[in-house]
């Protein structure tokens, strides 16, 4: 069987949602889902989706996905795209599923003059880390990864909106 990659459409909401929850389930953060299918259908497919997935398929069998969106980078005078979720099903990884999908979102950034393609990785996922470091990937291991949510943005937000 043939294997394709297309942009996601209507009605592959539930085959995405799918896999952000097979995904979470790999990385051990299927606690941390709080998403649901509504979500995922109006941010992929609404008036103005602002982010956008690619599925892979092998036949008619929906095999793996990528969430991607844009991202700029005020260095280079360009947008990019950040790679938020790569997922391939188990027994597909090693066929050149997961290399289909990064060679499609690299095609569109090549096509539109995009500055790079960018993602994180989690550091025990020596698997992960094997791969993309096999397609030319290098690890930016200056930078660390920051991040407000819950009471902590909370507490910004409010903090911004007093003039504290």
């Amino acid at each position: 069987m043939k294997l394709r990659v297309r942009a996601a459409q209507w009605g592959d909401g539930q085959t995405v949602f799918s896999f952000i929850k097979a995904l979470a389930d790999y990385e051990k953060l299927s606690h941390e889902v709080e998403a649901c299918l509504p979500d995922i259908e109006r941010d992929l497919f609404g008036p103005h989706p602002r982010v956008f997935a690619e599925i892979a398929q092998i036949g008619e069998e929906p095999v793996g996905f990528a969430l991607w969106y844009y991202t700029y980078s005020t260095f280079r005078g360009r947008h990019g795209i950040w790679l938020e979720d790569l997922f391939v099903l188990p027994r597909f990884r090693g066929k050149g599923v997961g290399k289909a999908l990064m060679g499609e979102l690299a095609r569109r950034c090549r096509d539109e003059n995009l500055a790079r393609l960018e993602w994180w990785v989690l550091d025990w996922n020596q698997p992960s880390i094997d791969f993309y470091h096999s397609l030319g990937a290098q690890m930016m291991d200056e930078w660390r990864v920051c991040r407000l949510d819950g009471a902590s943005l909370g507490a910004l937000a409010g903090a911004a909106v007093a003039g504290e």
